[in-house]
């Protein structure tokens, strides 16, 4: 079976997973954009990776986009953020928010943490990240602006294990 990666981040995690994933899975990966309709079109499964941020997943614009190409594919799904994956209907959330329940339960999806490197984000993005703090401390929650990196190549085993199955399954 022929697989793609694509993905959309911001501050490289999401990129360093499709990385990690490519290698695992020796199939080719390209940024939102940077792939051919040739490549979408030959695939028979599709990983897609995104960061979200403020809620919305970054890949948004590209899944709308692509949604005829879509369709008919083995999709995969996978979110990194800063929200914990046991806070699953938060994340399903921004999944039906960003890109609507057609595509989105069509796809087998993975929770994977990120990373936060305050000194490294924008200007803007540092604003936004402790307005929301102050924001979710006012409603009993916590959103975290200290430093963290809970980027690892372990977290991708469950997809690995699933495009694999996928492929077995497929022979």
């Amino acid at each position: 079976m022929k697989g793609i990666i694509i993905y959309k981040g911001k501050y490289g995690a999401t990129q360093q997973y499709a990385a990690w994933l490519s290698a695992a899975l020796n199939i080719p990966v390209a940024a939102a954009g940077n792939e051919t309709k040739d490549q979408l079109k030959d695939a028979d499964y599709i990983i897609m990776g995104t960061s979200v941020y403020i809620g919305k997943l970054q890949l948004r614009d590209w899944v709308k986009k692509n949604q005829g190409l879509l369709t008919g594919k083995k999709l995969f799904l996978y979110l990194v953020s800063g929200t914990p994956a046991a806070e699953k209907e938060k994340l399903e959330g921004y999944i039906t928010g960003s890109i609507g329940a057609d595509i989105g339960n069509k796809c087998t999806c993975f929770f994977l943490p990120g990373k936060l490197e305050f000194r490294k984000l924008s200007w803007v993005d540092k604003c936004l990240l402790t307005m929301g703090a102050k924001l979710a401390k006012g409603r009993g929650e916590s959103i975290s602006v200290a430093d963290y990196n809970d980027v690892k190549v372990e977290h991708l085993s469950g997809l690995i294990a699933s495009v694999h199955k996928l492929s077995e399954v497929s022979v």
